[in-house]
């Protein structure tokens, strides 16, 4: 049982890392501020590490990667070109990231509770994962 929830928090951990990546590239161009965008590149090189941890433990686990979910890339998306197009200004990137976040820390803490046989290893990189969600959403307050 533990190789198995240990396998699924990897694969959702790594999911989860894509689609932060995925989410903070989408609006970077349009940031404005120099320390912001720093920020935000800061947060794509830490969640790139940890990609990088979780491609080799699933490795490891003889298992593979997994990528977002198609629905959840398009609605995010949608949501992110909705809200650009209406206001594109710091404090709606920061909105948008701060709702990111918060998804993900909720999401890998669900996930976590779900597959609590998984190692200490697995157990300990999905924390590192959302304690680095948590830094950025607090990074993210003074752009609100």
């Amino acid at each position: 049982m533990e190789s198995t929830d240990t396998v699924y928090l990897l694969k959702e951990c790594d999911a989860g890392t894509k689609m932060a990546i995925s989410s903070i590239e989408e609006v970077i161009d349009y940031v404005a501020d120099f320390k912001l965008r720093d920020i935000l590149n800061k947060s794509i090189e830490e969640h790139e590490k940890i990609s990088t941890e979780l491609e080799s433990l699933l490795a490891k686990h003889d298992s593979s990667e997994k990528e977002p979910s198609a629905i959840a890339k398009g609605m995010s998306w949608l949501k992110t070109n909705f809200k650009l197009s209406v206001n594109e200004s710091d404090s709606t990137i920061a909105d948008l990231i701060t709702e990111g976040c918060n998804m993900g820390i909720k999401t890998l803490n669900k996930y976590m509770n779900q597959y609590k046989n998984s190692d200490n290893e697995s157990t300990n990189l999905c924390k590192k994962l959302i304690s680095i969600e948590d830094d950025l959403c607090k990074d993210m307050r003074i752009y609100l």
